[in-house]
């Protein structure tokens, strides 16, 4: 019991307490640049555990539920940053123009994203980048594949004048292809030879309803000589970093979409429970694939604190472009009753 604990708990605190502290460092510095005090910053809720006063008097502190963080300005009345202090000083966060306060609460989920870019990139420069050769292990029976030749063994060299160097560049050019006639250059025997495949529209669900993607009926990746481990230079691994960001960004985005029209399952959500569960698994294969895991849960909760959830970041940048556009600021009761609502929204999503 003792050790399932530790299993799972010391690693789950290591992943959220990492991405919390990024979170809200990011808040900070944009608050200092922009000459705002800031009273405390806390990793965690409730009573404090431990902390230290900082020269410019910022009370640091990590508390006893690591389920979050803020930073509380000078003249907030309390975390959230929605209400203010009576006769709150000119440093402080509610005495900044409306731009300001809008990068200052923005800073903490574009920290999230520098934070992810960075672990990828020392993993890719340290470790190295896995990735699958575009070696064609499997060939399925009547595909498109197989009408125009293609044989296992076939190393697939380019697409279109593409140059092919992993197996996921192949889908890549397929879904932007479509189903037009494509001309794959294959290494054969030492040999390159070009077939000329148009690919099929394959449904992933049964009925030809849900989504559809187009396919030419080819696999690799199950044999180990065809999975290899670069290392990149770091411009490279820099490069590779910021498009993993942007693959999960583009891929939550696409999974919350359907999943609200009904075409994905809310099964794979989860949320502080499944994190641990998750963490502790992975810990158990090394620091490395819990760097990973740091990486990606930066990029998500980075990207759900900037939807414009009232509560979140994204909710009170909303806020502030609404009345930047239309110079009315909302009144007290109404940004209560949305703020409540966020509340309700985040605990549902949690």
């Amino acid at each position: 019991m003792i050790n399932n604990i530790i299993i799972y708990t010391i690693p789950f605190l290591f992943v959220l307490t990492t991405v919390v502290f990024f979170h809200e460092l990011g808040h900070f510095l944009v608050a200092r640049i922009n000459k705002v005090d800031v009273e405390s910053f806390s990793v965690g809720f409730g009573k404090e555990l431990i902390g230290f006063f900082d020269k410019k008097g910022t009370r640091w502190k990590f508390c006893w539920i690591p389920l979050g963080g803020y930073v509380k300005f000078i003249d907030d009345a309390d975390s959230t940053s929605k209400e203010r202090v009576a006769n709150g000083s000119a440093n402080g966060f509610h005495a900044k123009s409306l731009f300001a306060k809008s990068l200052i609460v923005s800073a903490g989920p574009i920290a999230n994203f520098v934070l992810a870019i960075f672990i990828f990139s020392g993993l890719y420069t340290l470790d190295g980048k896995t990735y699958v050769l575009p070696v064609v292990e499997a060939v399925e029976q009547n595909s498109p594949a197989m009408e125009a030749g293609m044989l296992i063994n076939d190393r697939i060299t380019e697409i279109d004048g593409e140059q092919i160097t992993s197996f996921s560049d192949i889908s890549d050019v397929l879904q932007l292809k479509k189903m037009e006639a494509i001309n794959f250059v294959i290494e054969r025997e030492g040999a390159l030879i070009t077939l000329e495949i148009r690919p099929d529209l394959k449904y992933i669900s049964s009925d030809n309803l849900g989504e559809a993607m187009y396919y030419i009926g080819i696999s690799s990746g199950a044999s180990i000589e065809n999975v290899k481990k670069e290392k990149l230079p770091i411009h490279s691994s820099m490069l590779e970093g910021v498009n993993d960001t942007y693959k999960i960004i583009s891929l939550s985005l696409t999974y919350i979409g359907k999943m609200f029209i009904g075409k994905e399952s809310s099964e794979n959500l989860g949320g502080p429970i499944r994190i641990a569960q998750i963490s502790g698994e992975i810990a158990q294969n090394g620091i490395l694939p819990l760097l990973h895991l740091t990486a990606l849960l930066s990029v998500s909760i980075g990207l759900i604190n900037l939807f414009p959830i009232p509560m979140l970041d994204g909710g009170h940048a909303a806020f502030y472009l609404f009345e930047m556009i239309t110079r009315i600021k909302p009144s007290r009761i109404i940004q209560e009753y949305a703020f409540r609502t966020g509340f309700i929204f985040v605990m549902l999503l949690m």
